[in-house]
């Protein structure tokens, strides 16, 4: 590939990356939630979606996609199943004073990892944006070993330039709710991300 080709692809991912969809009202609800080391989690969850999709195109997803209807299906409800049960934690208990502050385990690593990867996973503007806009910028076929490093490289910098300012002004916010009605309002309104996150991955075709 040429360079104006791996540039053209970046500008393209980052556009797309910066149009506010279920990822980044994921990220932003768990970041207002649970702060900023554990919505990182959930961004390189995101991020290793796209990579899956990148490996996907760049493998031949075009005789994947016959196979890959039902598979996408597993994981689109696996997404929407996950955000809908966070919608329900943050409505019904969500963060406490107490919690503000807490680290978070090696367990909440994992699933912030996997919810980003689930929703990424199931979200079809992702999706789109590999299988059809992708093949249009980039040669599929000319494509070496040393140009699909280069593209994994380019995926995960463009999408972290995206991703990391909302997550760092949401985890910002939650300093700023100390008072017991604040962080209920903070609880109600990630639980309703959460839930509208769910609700967009659910309806979309």
């Amino acid at each position: 590939m040429t360079l104006a080709g791996f540039l053209t692809y970046a500008g393209a991912l980052a556009i797309a990356a910066a149009i506010p969809g279920p990822g980044i009202v994921a990220i932003v609800a768990r970041a207002l939630g649970s702060g900023f080391r554990s919505s990182v989690f959930m961004a390189f969850g995101l991020i290793l979606g796209d990579l899956t999709y990148l490996t996907a195109v760049i493998s031949g997803l075009a005789l994947l996609a016959q196979t890959f209807g039902t598979a996408f299906l597993v994981i689109k409800w696996a997404g929407v199943a996950y955000l809908a049960w966070l919608a329900w934690t943050f409505w019904s208990s969500g963060i406490t004073a107490e919690k503000v502050n807490a680290e978070q385990s090696r367990d909440g690593a994992f699933a912030s990892l996997l919810s980003g990867l689930l929703v990424t996973l199931g979200n079809p503007k992702v999706m789109v944006f590999y299988v059809a806009i992708t093949p249009t910028i980039i040669d599929i076929a000319t494509i070496s070993l040393a140009d699909y490093g280069v593209l994994m490289a380019i995926t995960t910098m463009v999408l972290l330039v995206v991703l990391v300012p909302y997550l760092m002004l949401a985890a910002k916010a939650r300093w700023f709710l100390a008072t017991p009605r604040a962080l209920k309002a903070l609880n109600r309104s990630a639980a309703m991300i959460m839930a509208g996150a769910a609700a967009a991955i659910a309806f979309r075709q």
